[in-house]
């Protein structure tokens, strides 16, 4: 194939609901930017965009959460990601927002153009309302029983414990997350894309066309897609956050965020384009320019069927390939920000990168361990026991140590300076040398070229080890002790320490896509310009000039320590289970009544109606407060040991936030006596403490006006 006249690179928008955990970085963005350091390398005509995904109902929902507006969340994550993207390398060509006017512009005329040549149908439906609320709710507003699982808290989208996809009618007993009440249901009319016209476009573009050079893994989910029948997608939603729907009829309607979302690399180049003074359109429009999704697996429906078809009906180009990333797990379980089971970028970076001086290089060190373990093929798993041991094993031992010792050597035996060559003492070894470095470059080249980055970083370190393996061979610190003896031992010091030299600066063109900030440092030492890095370079062995006095030798990286491991696992673990703790606490705590749905006075609502019978199976006793102290690693409980006269029972409740155990013991309280006991925590809870909370959250204990016997019964 020819070399594309230019290409257009694109990561997936991240939803700016929140922070991005590292699995985020492994399936999209790293190795786009690798991808897009070595075309810029080449000297291509590239462009590298992406953007904060702002609408859809996650943007609303972790509003609700904050208790704040959906603007102040975009507002506040948006320049966090772009930031942390920056700190890790990332380099985008231009990271722009979907809330940006010019979006809005771009994703309408897209929408008004496939409308208006009949490309959209519309259909009326019925979907859950919340009638309290007077809204159509979108999936993930509403909460049921998954009935793969049991799960009482499944979405309407999808069961965060199973993982199951699901749709609002399958799940069992669903109600809305906004009222509390179970939804009815509503006629609603939308647009829809009818994926169904286009089934034998997509058999021929994608299972024909592009079945033997994208991942298998990409091709079989659109096959099964495309098998199984497709169906017209919605393209409207009824919210007030979105897009809104630009024809006669979108009242109270918003683009679906699937989508928005894509058309938001267009208004994204459009942008970088008025900033440039560059033209877009060729970039979207031309066939001689090479597209490139870069992508998650959960993405792949969206960016391999649903996305082509609108570029194919709204006259763009449609990607020439869409190299999606697998899962990659954490210490044995899925990443999950919601479980605590996850690294954020933002953690990383704060905890590692900006606590040191040259933190850079730790940024490296994610990225290459990252990379080390792409998730290409398959689900793939970060331990940090594994980074500790990439670090330390492949990056300090074999390609830092092969510069420092060169770097060493070099100002020792050639007096920090680039020595010449002497080509009567070239031998097998040296010889062979300068054919590893040409032969690398071309695997290299070749392997980046087919989107195996983890094989081409594996490539250049390796090309490190046989640095050292020649040095050692070489052993130039012994034929130093043989100057005065031996006429000929600075010649071949010389041509080592030259064949050395000449070989770090191959190494810092190659392991520049993977590594940046160390290929910066190297270009330092050797007192030469960035422009050195261009890919052009690679395979020529007269890159440092004899007779360049180089600088002293600086360690490219440092050594994970086994304590700094060890923090990690064990603040992973507290969050874990400070997370499993406050679901814990927020569902079986007596101060977990409902203060969400107030009325004007600050008063909850009244619980559905019981009958006495309901009433009469509730035991409620009177109890003293014997022993209470607070629960290790929690912040909100309390494990008292309560006397009831005929026994002492262990009862957490969520109030040490409200009161201190030293003040408590003594006072009589009422529990629930015959409530089935729960573990939290590893402590067996056997009872319910019960609370009176008052508008402005103060709890107060429900006592007996006067003392009464322990284990009194309430009537």
């Amino acid at each position: 194939m020819n070399t594309p006249k230019r290409y257009l690179i694109t990561a997936a928008l991240p939803y700016a609901n929140g922070l991005k955990h590292i699995g985020h970085l492994a399936g999209a963005y790293l190795p786009a930017d690798i991808y897009v350091r070595y075309l810029k390398a080449q000297k291509r005509d590239v462009v590298f965009v992406c953007g904060s995904d702002e609408h859809g109902t996650a943007i609303p929902i972790q509003a609700t959460k904050e208790g704040t507006t959906a603007q102040a969340i975009i507002d506040k994550y948006h320049p966090i990601i772009e930031q942390n993207f920056k700190d890790l390398g990332i380099q985008f060509d231009i990271y722009h927002r979907t809330s940006d006017p010019l979006h809005h512009e771009t994703a309408s005329a897209f929408f008004k153009d496939l409308e208006s040549r009949g490309d959209l149908e519309t259909k009326t439906t019925e979907q859950y309302f919340d009638e309290q609320a007077n809204t159509f709710l979108a999936d993930r507003y509403i909460k049921g029983t998954c009935p793969n699982c049991a799960h009482t808290e499944a979405y309407g989208d999808q069961c965060e414990k199973c993982g199951k996809s699901l749709s609002p009618e399958e799940l069992i007993n669903p109600v809305s997350t906004l009222s509390g009440n179970a939804p009815i249901k509503k006629e609603t009319t939308h647009w829809y894309l009818p994926l169904n016209r286009h089934e034998d476009f997509l058999r021929k573009w994608l299972l024909e066309q592009h079945a033997s050079d994208w991942r298998p893994a990409v091709i079989g989910q659109c096959k099964s897609w495309i098998e199984g029948g497709l169906q017209p997608r919605a393209v409207t939603r009824d919210l007030d956050w979105g897009v809104k729907v630009p024809v006669a009829g979108g009242d109270g309607k918003v683009l679906y965020v699937w989508f928005d979302a894509p058309i938001g690399y267009i208004s994204a180049t459009k942008q970088w384009a008025l900033n440039n003074d560059k033209d877009w359109k060729p970039y979207w429009n031309d066939p001689e320019t090479k597209l490139v999704h870069f992508i998650g697996k959960d993405n792949i429906v969206f960016h391999c069927i649903i996305f082509p078809v609108m570029l194919k009906l709204h006259g763009n180009i449609l990607p020439e390939n869409v190299p999606a990333n697998e899962f990659m797990n954490l210490e044995g379980d899925k990443m999950s920000t919601s479980r605590g089971w996850s690294i954020e970028m933002d953690d990383y970076i704060n905890k590692w990168i900006k606590k040191e001086n040259g933190g850079e290089s730790l940024a490296d060190c994610l990225r290459f361990y990252v990379n080390s373990i792409a998730p290409e093929s398959k689900d793939s798993e970060f331990t940090w026991k594994g980074f500790q041991d990439a670090v330390n094993g492949e990056l300090v031992s074999i390609f830092a140590n092969y510069v420092n010792r060169t770097w060493v050597l070099m100002h020792k035996l050639t007096k920090g300076k680039v020595p010449k060559i002497h080509t009567e003492f070239l031998d097998e070894d040296d010889r062979a040398l300068l054919v590893s470095v040409t032969e690398t470059k071309e695997k290299v080249t070749a392997l980046l070229e087919q989107y195996k980055f983890r094989e081409a970083q594996f490539e250049v370190v390796n090309l490190a080890r046989l640095g050292n393996q020649y040095m050692q061979k070489k052993e130039p610190w012994i034929l130093a002790k043989n100057l005065d003896t031996d006429p000929t031992a600075q010649a071949k010091i010389d041509n080592c320490m030259h064949g050395c030299l000449q070989l770090t600066a191959n190494l810092a063109i190659l392991i520049n896509p993977f590594l940046p900030f160390t290929a910066k440092k190297m270009c330092h030492l050797m007192k030469v310009v960035d422009r050195m890095l261009e890919w052009e370079n690679a395979g020529k062995f007269d890159l440092l000039k004899v007779g360049y006095s180089l600088r002293p030798p600086e360690l490219l990286f440092r050594k994970i320590e086994d304590e700094e491991i060890a923090a990690e696992l064990a603040e992973l673990k507290a969050n874990a289970e400070a997370k499993k703790n406050k679901m814990e606490t927020t569902n079986t705590s007596s101060a977990a009544a409902n203060t969400d749905q107030t009325n004007e006075l600050g008063i909850a609502p009244l619980k559905p109606e019981i009958v006495f019978d309901d009433f009469g199976k509730i035991d409620l006793r009177v109890g003293t407060i014997v022993e209470a102290k607070k629960v290790e690693k929690t912040d909100k409980l309390l494990e008292l040991l309560v006397d009831l006269g005929f026994e002492k029972r262990t009862i957490l409740s969520g109030i040490a936030m409200h009161f201190n155990p030293e003040d408590i013991v003594g006072k009589q309280v009422t529990i629930v006596a015959n409530l089935a006991p729960r573990k939290m925590r590893g402590i067996e809870s056997k009872g319910m403490i019960l609370m009176a909370e008052d508008a402005q959250g103060k709890l107060y204990f429900v006592s007996p006006s006067e003392a009464i016997a322990s284990g009194s019964t309430i009537a």
